[in-house]
């Protein structure tokens, strides 16, 4: 599953769907808002291009480090401390591939898919450089 989206997702159900893929490990990354001293954000992303991204990414991760399965959910909307912003499951016969493969994935999203953070503090609002 590859998806930009507003709703909330369940990781244990997601990493479960890898597990049924007879897989020998599954690696997971999950962003969280954290409590940095901001109180809330707000993500946004040019959706369409932003899913096209996550499919090249996850396709780029397959061929590079021969993983089986990828699963990217990326959030937007209004989100607060503690809720998920990002989901990253990896599917892989051996558990070096799929770490390479989910902190290829991590960094490539950073790099180059339209999303865009603003945080609220208690002094004001802020765009976050780079976008993560």
């Amino acid at each position: 599953m590859i998806k930009v989206t507003r709703d909330d997702f369940d990781p244990g159900e997601i990493i479960e769907g890898a597990r049924q893929r007879n897989v020998g490990a599954v690696v997971s990354f999950l962003g969280i808002v954290r409590d940095d001293g901001i109180e809330r954000m707000d993500v946004e992303a040019f959706e369409e291009v932003a899913e096209q991204d996550l499919q090249a990414i996850a396709r780029e991760a397959e061929a590079k480090f021969g993983v089986v399965h990828v699963d990217i959910i990326h959030r937007v909307g209004h989100l607060s401390v503690g809720d998920s912003i990002v989901l990253i499951v990896v599917g892989a016969s051996h558990r070096k591939a799929g770490f390479l493969a989910c902190e290829y994935i991590i960094d490539r999203i950073k790099e180059h898919v339209p999303v865009w953070k603003k945080e609220y503090t208690r002094e004001g609002a802020r765009w976050v450089e780079g976008g993560h």
